[in-house]
């Protein structure tokens, strides 16, 4: 056997081990290895939060908004924001939409933000999708996925809902739909702890 050969089956054998080492029991794995043709991982509802001495840096989140506006978090300084990640083409998205509307309607008074990041479809279908179910918060238009780098690879399902504290660390998540009881609560704890 030549040193090519024997290279090439030592690397078969060892990308068959790490495939099997990745086929854990997590729901996104599982969701990954259905082939169902979704096209998107849906999280499973699990929420985490952070306590202010275990956030790591700053989101640093910027775009424009489905409108063609910028929009960024350093313009909004000392301001809990809520980023949820979504798109019409996703089931859940499209299940939580009213509920994120409802939080949006309060938390907005209290000067708490709520920013949608469109992701994988044009702005124009997003803002159609928006304007149809009557959400009025604004949304980021996709940006070939930028906005998912800069939230520091916590948004890997979608929809995914994080909230960032007053120096937008991240502070909780949502790998999943979400409701607004459970929104306002995390975002009480945020405004509660700092």
């Amino acid at each position: 056997m030549t040193r090519r050969a024997a290279l090439s089956v030592a690397l078969a054998g060892a990308a068959s081990l790490g495939l099997a080492a990745c086929s854990s029991g997590n729901s996104i794995t599982k969701q990954a290895n259905q082939g169902d043709d979704k096209n998107y991982l849906a999280g499973d509802g699990t929420l985490a939060q952070l306590a202010p001495d275990k956030r790591g840096k700053p989101v640093v989140l910027a775009g424009k908004l489905l409108d063609g506006t910028p929009w960024s978090t350093a313009d909004h300084p000392d301001t809990v924001i809520v980023v949820n990640v979504w798109g019409s083409w996703c089931a859940p998205c499209i299940s939580e939409t009213g509920e994120l509307q409802k939080a949006w309607v309060k938390l907005k008074p209290r000067g708490v933000l709520l920013i949608g990041a469109d992701t994988k479809e044009s702005a124009a279908t997003a803002a159609a999708y928006l304007k149809s179910a009557g959400a009025t918060y604004p949304s980021l238009q996709d940006d070939g996925g930028a906005a998912l780098v800069a939230l520091q690879g916590k948004a890997s399902a979608t929809p995914t809902t994080l909230v960032l504290d007053k120096e937008h660390r991240i502070a909780a998540r949502v790998s999943g739909p979400t409701t607004t009881a459970t929104l306002i609560g995390l975002v009480d704890d945020v405004l509660g702890k700092g």
